[in-house]
């Protein structure tokens, strides 16, 4: 199916549903909607076969599980092929929840999570600066994150 699936109005309001909130029934939905649950389940099928839906995830409150910080950084490399490594440590990194490759001043950018300031510069200086691949780095502290939402249809 991939990139010539053809997003109707059903499909458009299935996704709204469940972009609102992913653990809503097929039957909570075909309700909503005015359908059978049976035609909800197709249709997204047919969304999840066309790489529309890539899955479902669960959504933790950082700040409530003693992540206190969360900042982005931006990675210079030392050459532009040094990604593939930088990118297998970075996997291994559990403050590490985010990497984008990125045009402009950085190679890449990431964001990440620690417990307090002093965590987050225990990061930088005993894991991220220390990859023979990192030239320079630098960090940008999120003081509030007041837009959080999926992207709209």
């Amino acid at each position: 199916m991939g990139k010539n699936y053809e997003i109707d109005n059903l499909d458009q309001q299935i996704l709204e549903e469940l972009r609102k909130d992913s653990r809503k029934s097929f039957q909570e939905i075909a309700r909503r909607l005015d359908v059978s649950g049976g035609t909800i389940h197709v249709r997204v099928n047919k969304l999840r076969q066309a790489g529309i839906i890539r899955g479902t995830r669960l959504l933790l409150a950082p700040e409530l599980l003693g992540y206190d910080i969360c900042a982005f950084i931006g990675i210079n490399l030392r050459k532009a092929g040094d990604h593939v490594a930088v990118l297998e440590k970075l996997k291994e990194m559990p403050e590490v929840v985010e990497a984008h490759f990125t045009t402009g001043t950085y190679s890449l950018f990431i964001k990440v999570y620690a417990a307090s300031t002093s965590g987050l510069h225990r990061f930088l200086v005993d894991k991220l600066q220390p990859i023979d691949e990192v030239q320079s780095t630098e960090t940008l502290i999120s003081l509030n994150n007041p837009i959080d939402r999926a992207v709209s249809l």
